[in-house]
């Protein structure tokens, strides 16, 4: 094989590529670029007025008993509709079990720098890290 091999893309080497579906993590950044601004002002009142020092932003495309709806995706015309939230009500509503709260306080991130967000999709929910710069 040559070295020039190892640059060509599976299309020239005449491999068939297997068609994928796409990921619904690829529109959310789309999205969460689009809404960067917004997030990052909310983020910044909430700890500005005391509500919480770990706001969390729950990113989902159906309804959600969980935060405060800010930015409506069927109002935007975007694929993902954002509620602002925080660790304490997370605990609250149980999200976040009371014996787990110290292993997500020391793996939060600065969120002056990152968006903390709880993405919900049908396969299940985890936390992302979104950098605003």
């Amino acid at each position: 094989m040559k070295v020039e091999d190892f640059f060509q893309s599976p299309e020239q080497k005449g491999e068939k590529i297997k068609k994928t579906k796409k990921s619904p993590l690829e529109s959310l950044k789309v999205d969460v670029d689009f809404y960067k601004e917004s997030i990052k002002e909310v983020s910044a009142d909430l700890l500005a007025e005391g509500y919480t020092l770990y706001p969390i932003f729950v990113a989902h495309q159906h309804e959600v008993a969980l935060g405060e709806l800010f930015l409506e995706r069927t109002e935007l015309g975007t694929q993902w509709s954002i509620q602002a939230s925080s660790l304490e009500e997370f605990v609250e509503k149980g999200v976040i079990k009371e014996d787990k709260k110290q292993f997500f306080l020391q793996n939060y991130k600065d969120p002056h720098k990152y968006i903390c967000l709880f993405v919900i999709v049908p396969e299940g929910a985890n936390f992302v890290y979104y950098p605003y710069e």
